[in-house]
């Protein structure tokens, strides 16, 4: 079959593959995204494979359904099925039942569920039911009469759910044998991601609670385990506030907690590890501070649609809890890595570019199965045998479609900065139809959000995209990455602008000088959130680009602080100030502050319900540049949030990628030739 150039609207048929679980008898339940492309919407239904790759058929008949948890006999499949009104109920598939069967119904709007060690019992996790005790007051955000809503917290919207509600989520259990609910937990606070105890006696979960009212929750940078015993439902803090936790997990003895969490010594830009506490409480001890190394997943791309895998999962043999596996971002990767019992660290899934966002193991220990993006093609789900250590691919939802593309294969690339940090990219390079042209290649840089984050080689379907259209395509991961140390990851803080502006156009430098066939005439540069920053910066101060894209962007950091849903947080720890002190320095490292000095031909995109960086940031920025007569175009989507070209309608994203490719083929492209 002859292959062909990738387009923008090959998004409609990608199938989006997450969330493994498996059962004892070696079946394999997943989530597979799709999109109706007449709906405008995502489809998530369950599927089955089993562990050899066989009967890879879909179990449930829903197009809203997500979060499969096998039971622990693993008789019964539970998942979550939106409803109408966008709450999600828990359902139930029994093998030999034709039909899937209702345990809670979507009025419940659960959050997260986990099912009980004896299998008896459902922990979840909601704000659809609270105690009527609680505060119903105008400073929780609810509507007021003739006035609208009115706040008094600090922050009172948040990216992805926007302005909030006044409500909390909390614990719940539902009794299977008798289909009772029970509320464990209430108060101004939040509770998520319950997990229960070995001995099936107590739940532990993460909240932030504040005891002091001169504090003010919203300014502190920590999440606590708690501990509710079942018998009493009495809760009690197991750590002592001095670490941002996001996930957890009980040493298969009960004995302990061990704890993916980050000490915030230098904000967002400080690497998450791994601790241990005793499940009674007292002092959190550090288990990894002898690795270097980012711990989750830290990568950055449009092909992932899952939430973070449960860290860490331990070894079978060892009920310690001392070996265990967690993803690790690293060198340009995510893998997964195994820690042995003496604290050795090793990656167990493989060579090759890689971005394993979600593991799991099998029951008896001896398979681990990930959900990963490789450099040729969109997520499938991978089995490590790990007595042996080989690797197979588990499913092919995506390779008849791919085998009608043209997937041009990044190539990694290493230089040392000016000032002697190791910078790590990779760079696309068009593919000649005609020998014979001698014509050089456009080439695009593109830039990535965070800054605290790390681009990958693997299959993005926006890079694959700009590359379709003839460009070459550089994407590198600059001072401020998470994946090549603490160090690194903390050089751009505080000095926006500065070294992680250099390392850039150094990559643009030596890529110029790597490759005769790149047209150092025709550059573009692109990207967003920081990208988008970045992108109005070097636009501001280089008049090498011929054309640019910023997305999602930032242009004044004295806005930004105050309307920005972690404008306090980001402002005064990435660029290191304050408008109420630093007004000055604050100024300085805004692009807007030199706007009048773009000539750079620049495309403004951003999604009206972004509350992240907010739209009045490209406002601003396009009314300067109209203002001072430069070419730019501004382009609005509606009902879009900072997460567009991840999540966003897919029409949108379709849309953007074209306009992305129109914009730079209006300015990079000879004329006569064609995109």
């Amino acid at each position: 079959m002859n292959q062909r150039p990738i387009i923008p609207e090959d998004l409609y048929r990608y199938r989006w593959i997450s969330q493994p679980v498996v059962n004892q008898s070696g079946q394999v339940a997943y989530v597979e995204q799709t999109i109706d492309r007449l709906k405008n919407e995502y489809n998530t239904q369950i599927r089955g494979i089993g562990l050899d790759g066989s009967q890879d058929v879909a179990l449930t008949d829903g197009v809203k359904d997500s979060a499969p948890s096998w039971s622990p006999g693993g008789d019964k499949l539970a998942f979550l099925r939106a409803g109408d009104g966008g709450g999600k109920g828990l359902w139930v598939l029994t093998p030999g039942d034709e039909q899937p069967a209702v345990l809670l119904s979507a009025d419940h709007k659960i959050l997260s569920y986990v099912w009980s060690p004896d299998g008896h019992s459902i922990a979840f996790t909601s704000k659809a039911l609270r105690n009527q005790e609680e505060s119903t007051g105008e400073n929780k955000g609810e509507a007021a009469p003739m006035r609208g809503r009115v706040f008094e917290r600090t922050t009172p919207k948040a990216e992805g759910s926007g302005w909030w509600d006044g409500l909390y989520s909390h614990l719940f259990i539902y009794e299977l044998a008798s289909s009772t609910v029970t509320q464990l937990t209430s108060g101004e606070w939040n509770v998520s991601s319950p997990v229960w105890s070995p001995d099936n006696q107590s739940l532990s979960y993460m909240s932030k609670q504040v005891d002091d009212s001169d504090l003010d929750p919203d300014l502190l940078y920590f999440t606590d385990v708690f501990t509710i015993r079942i018998a009493d439902r009495v809760p009690f803090k197991v750590t002592t506030s001095d670490l941002l936790i996001s996930q957890f997990s009980y040493t298969p003895d009960g004995q302990r907690l061990v704890l993916l969490a980050s000490d915030r010594e230098y904000g967002s830009g400080s690497h998450n590890r791994l601790y241990e506490v005793l499940v009674s409480g007292g002092t959190v001890k550090p288990i990894s501070s002898h690795l270097d190394m980012q711990f989750g997943n830290a990568a950055l791309g449009d092909m992932k649609s899952a939430p973070a895998s449960p860290a860490p999962l331990f070894e079978q043999n060892d009920p310690s809890g001392n070996a265990m596996y967690v993803l690790g971002t690293h060198d340009g990767n995510v893998d997964v890595y195994r820690i042995s019992v003496d604290r050795e660290c090793q990656s167990i899934t493989g060579a090759g570019e890689k971005d394993v966002y979600q593991y799991t193991l099998s029951p008896d220990g001896k398979i681990l199965i990930y959900a990963a993006l490789t450099e040729d093609r969109p997520g499938e789900l991978y089995c490590v045998d790990l007595d042996d250590g080989q690797t197979f691919r588990l499913t092919y939802r995506n390779d008849e479609m791919m085998s009608e593309l043209e997937v041009q294969r990044p190539e990694r690339i290493e230089f040392t900065s000016s000032d002697g940090w190791p910078i790590q990219g990779w760079i696309i390079r068009p593919e000649k139809r005609d020998a014979s042209v001698q014509t050089k290649s456009p080439m695009i840089l593109q830039i990535h959000g965070g800054p605290h984050a790390m681009y990958t080689g693997t299959f993005s379907h926006e890079i694959q995209s700009l590359a379709a259209q003839g460009y070459a395509v550089l994407w590198v991961n600059p001072r401020g990455s998470m994946g090549y140390g603490q160090a690194f990851a903390r050089a751009c803080r505080g000095d926006f602008a500065g070294g992680d502006y250099r390392d850039l156009m150094e990559a643009v430098d030596y890529a110029l000088a790597m490759y005769d066939e790149l047209d150092e005439s025709r550059l573009g540069v692109g990207g967003g959130s920081y990208g988008g920053v970045m992108t109005n910066w070097i636009v501001a101060h280089n008049h090498r680009f011929k054309a640019a894209v910023t997305q999602r962007c930032i242009s004044n950091w004295l806005s930004m602080y105050g309307t920005s849903d972690i404008g306090i947080s980001y402002v005064e720890g990435v660029i290191g100030g304050n408008p109420a002190h630093h007004a000055q320095w604050l100024w300085s490292r805004s692009p807007l502050a030199y706007a009048h000095q773009i000539e750079t031909p620049l495309l403004i995109m951003h999604g009206e319900q972004d509350y992240r960086t907010p739209i009045a940031q490209a406002e601003e920025l396009y009314t300067t540049l109209k203002r001072y007569g430069k070419t730019t175009k501004l382009i609005r989507y509606p009902g879009s949030n900072h997460s567009l070209l991840k999540i966003g309608k897919p029409s949108l994203r379709v849309d953007s990628f074209e306009q992305v490719n129109r914009w730079f083929n209006q300015y990079l492209q000879e004329a006569g030739e064609e995109a």
